[in-house]
């Protein structure tokens, strides 16, 4: 079985938590961190409000059922929608996406081989 970690993202009072294989979460963790250090450059009308990454930790058990644990590629892929949907071809967005691409790549080799190793 992987070993898996947890990002924890807050956007106001509501937390989001993404379930990441533990070699990656580092790196969604720093794209988010990137992503909120960009954004205001973005000249788009539309853009994606973004969550803060505030933790990450090795195990999580969640105790209120209203709460839910989102998967990486998930979370990921939906990030990816989000920026692409932008009607701007100027950087940083290309850089932005690029790097959400590079993960989004990663992420989908890594759940590729787990699901070939079973």
């Amino acid at each position: 079985m992987p070993t898996m970690r947890y990002v924890i993202l807050q956007q106001e009072q509501h937390l989001q938590f993404v379930e990441m294989p533990a070699d990656y979460a580092y790196q969604l963790s720093a794209l988010n961190l990137r992503l909120h250090k960009e954004i205001d450059k973005l000249t788009a009308a539309d853009v994606p409000v973004l969550p803060w990454a505030i933790a990450e930790c090795d195990n999580l058990d969640l105790l209120d059922e209203q709460l839910s644990i989102i998967g990486g590629l998930d979370y990921i892929n939906a990030l990816e929608q989000s920026f692409a949907a932008l009607r701007e071809s100027e950087y940083p967005l290309i850089s932005l996406l690029t790097e959400i691409r590079a993960l989004q790549a990663q992420l989908e080799q890594w759940y590729e081989e787990e699901m070939e190793s079973l």
